[in-house]
């Protein structure tokens, strides 16, 4: 009799516990949805509406600064139908440049010439009259026989750094392009 007793126990405990899971799944899955619902909602507005922030010039500005606009009257596009006042600005970030530099070396000594002088060429992209890479990328130039590029960029070089490390190795490579041409 006890083993009946406890044989229908279990069964009603098994079927109880079966029912509350089958009811906590369907709530969580409608949770889910709701929140899914709500993500979607949000996804549609922007929250950049919410915080415009203003850029006009102050009331006073022109009395204040009197010579302001001539100073910055040739970069004013507002009046230009394609563009609304936004300058675009050149990237500038020397670890970038110092790490395009790093790859175009590890390039250039496995004689692959043509992505060093890539990486040598983003790297000045990065950082504008960065020494190193502008030597370095007259250096590429010379291998691949552009004497011309090769010639501007050993100038440049000497004009950024006029006694630097690599100014002797510059005035011979000047020396050897100008016999070549």
């Amino acid at each position: 009799m006890r083993i009946r007793f406890l044989i229908v126990f279990l069964a009603l405990l098994t079927a109880f516990s079966l029912a509350q899971d089958g009811s906590d799944q369907r709530v969580s899955d409608k949770n889910a949805s709701d929140r899914a619902a709500a993500r979607n909602r949000e996804a549609e507005v922007s929250s950049s509406l919410d915080t415009r922030i203003d850029i006009s010039a102050p009331k006073d500005d022109a009395k204040n600064h009197p010579a302001s606009k001539s100073a910055v009257g040739d970069l004013d596009v507002s009046d230009s139908p394609d563009t609304s006042g936004v300058q675009e600005f050149h990237p500038w970030n020397p670890m970038k440049a110092l790490k395009d530099i790093e790859v175009g070396d590890f390039y250039f000594r496995r004689k692959n010439y043509r992505a060093a002088r890539e990486r040598y060429k983003d790297a000045l992209y990065y950082k504008d009259n960065d020494a190193v890479a502008s030597f370095r990328l007259a250096e590429c130039q010379e291998k691949l026989g552009d004497k011309t590029d090769a010639t501007k960029y050993y100038e440049q070089y000497l004009k950024i750094l006029p006694e630097g490390p690599f100014a002797k190795d510059a005035h011979a490579a000047l020396h050897r392009l100008g016999k070549a041409q």
